[in-house]
């Protein structure tokens, strides 16, 4: 039996063949002594990358995120992030757990504008939450991998500096961001003081996270780290992963984004609504129960994600090729029409 078509996400990829042989030649030391080479160069890497001074290794953008919200909020703050964020949705209530902070949604689809963010803003009140700070996800992960207007972030960032606001972007899905629009990643992260970057979705590692920022903020996320149970030892195996990653999969996030327009420009013939998805996300609104499609769907064997009760996810990465991403849109194709005939 072949294996299944799987666009559940970015993150189910599996390490290449020379990934592989970088982390078994990796080398290592206790990187809790502060004493492995390849978590250094990793660190190093990607500061430099994104135009900060230091990085901090964690084991998850969940991590990077959360030891952001430590290192900038006190108990008791209010931090700002788009509709749908993941700090929100997708990280076990941690905000609210660790840091003690409340946050509130603004705009819509994961984007907003600064007037959004200005009106969404608390006046510095003893009877209130502090405002403390701003959060911004790019690419956007329930907004379909949309991209975050290079324009509307500057002015975003504008009416946080005015309000004393600090700046933290989850750029799990940085790399996307930067390939789909020619733009560096450092010009991407240039208005934020703290960036968190992914290497085990679409770049495919194994696992890991690096936190960048100010070398002050990034000694103090040391800490957190540890606190949050973060410390790791000979971990350079990992690092050489994502070191590896930068040097040969990059680019070809470009033909996950072809393969996601492809698929919806393929399934928008049915009955479904498609938006034309901006990187390597696609979000399909059916008129009939997403878990009925989804399961279909895998006993052709494709695996897709429900994303609401007449939502898909779709997400394309480099272990599916072409061929498996026409499979899938065939397939999703034959169940919508299967299962809205069924229902008429």
């Amino acid at each position: 039996m072949s294996a299944p078509v799987d666009l559940r996400s970015d993150t189910v990829t599996r390490p290449s063949p020379g990934m592989r042989a970088a982390m078994a030649a990796a080398e290592v030391g206790d990187d809790v002594y502060g004493e492995d080479p390849t978590v250094r160069t990793l660190e190093e890497r990607t500061a430099d990358l994104l135009g900060k001074e230091a990085g901090l290794f964690v084991s998850s953008g969940t991590m990077g995120n959360q030891v952001a919200l430590l290192c900038h909020t006190s108990r008791g703050d209010e931090v700002y992030a788009g509709a749908g964020s993941h700090c929100v949705w997708y990280e076990s209530g941690a905000a609210a757990a660790w840091s003690g902070v409340q946050i509130t949604e603004v705009g819509s689809g994961g984007l907003f504008t600064p007037a959004e963010l200005e009106a969404a803003i608390k006046p510095r009140a003893y009877y209130g939450p502090s405002p403390r700070l701003v959060v911004v996800e790019n690419t956007h992960n329930r907004g379909g991998g949309c991209i975050f207007p290079a324009a509307d972030v500057a002015a975003i960032a504008k009416v946080a500096r005015h309000a004393s606001l600090g700046l933290h972007l989850d750029g799990a899905r940085l790399w996307n961001a930067s390939i789909a629009t020619g733009t560096s990643e450092r010009e991407l992260a240039a208005p934020f003081d703290t960036v968190s970057v992914c290497f085990s979705k679409g770049l495919g590692a194994p696992v890991g996270s690096v936190l960048a920022g100010p070398r002050d903020l990034i000694v103090r996320a040391h800490r957190f780290r540890k606190m949050l149970g973060g410390g790791m030892r000979q971990v350079g195996v990992v690092a050489a992963a994502a070191l590896y990653a930068l040097d040969h999969h990059k680019t070809g996030l470009a033909d996950d984004h072809r393969r996601a327009k492809r698929f919806a420009e393929d399934v928008r013939s049915a009955r479904a609504s498609v938006a034309s998805p901006e990187s390597n996300i696609v979000m399909v609104d059916l008129d009939v129960a997403a878990d009925l499609i989804v399961g279909r769907l895998r006993e052709a064997g494709v695996l897709v994600s429900a994303f609401g009760p007449k939502r898909l996810r779709v997400v394309t990465h480099r272990d599916v090729d072409d061929e498996g991403v026409a499979k899938a849109a065939r397939e999703t194709i034959r169940a919508i029409a299967e299962v809205a005939g069924a229902s008429s």
